[in-house]
């Protein structure tokens, strides 16, 4: 894990570390209870801080839910990569990966916000993490294209647009709405025939 830096590019002091492992920690609870209409004094309260301490490290709500979204991004990355690392069926191993990370997405509101659409300013400020993701799988694409099992077609700007269609159908509890058989339709969807 690298280091946290404040602005001034020295690393955090420990206990400054811990409050911000322990912010992070409870904004994903807090977001996952509340959505994105979860509040900063929720946050801290959770987290057994004061709001001041949570403004230090993210001065506004959004800059606290860009910091989770970026920390899934990676997420999402290292299981791509290591995937990259495994033998395996092609296919099946790119398809690993999405339903891995669909695990992940799918108990966390904040993420799916971002993913669902609610979130393009969050979007923007997780670029470099979009990039890495992007070219992790388009490598595992490759891979399943040179074995011919995955569509000629498809392009993980594809994933990317088909994983978020998947996030948003995650916060539907009614009657019909299964992400899970949704993802699977995906997967399905995206082999060769």
């Amino acid at each position: 894990m690298s280091e946290v830096l404040i602005e001034t590019g020295r690393p955090l002091r420990a206990d400054a570390r811990r409050n911000r492992e322990r912010i992070l920690e409870s904004a994903r609870l807090v977001f996952s209870e509340y959505g994105a209409d979860a509040q900063i004094d929720d946050v801290a309260h959770r987290a057994g801080v004061g709001v001041g301490t949570v403004y230090r490290h993210f001065p506004t709500k959004q800059a606290l839910m860009v910091e989770l979204v970026r920390q899934k991004f990676r997420l999402f990355a290292a299981t791509a990569r290591d995937a990259i690392d495994h033998d395996g069926e092609p296919f099946a191993v790119f398809a690993d990966v999405l339903r891995r990370n669909a695990e992940a997405a799918a108990g966390d509101a904040t993420m799916q916000h971002a993913l669902a659409g609610g979130g393009e300013h969050i979007w923007k400020q997780a670029q470099a993490e979009q990039q890495e993701l992007t070219a992790l799988t388009e490598q595992l694409i490759a891979r399943a294209r040179s074995a011919g099992t995955i569509r000629s077609d498809i392009g993980a700007a594809d994933v990317a647009m088909l994983m978020c269609g998947l996030s948003a159908t995650m916060g539907h509890n009614g009657s019909g709405f299964d992400w899970h058989r949704h993802l699977e339709l995906v997967i399905d969807m995206l082999r060769a025939r």
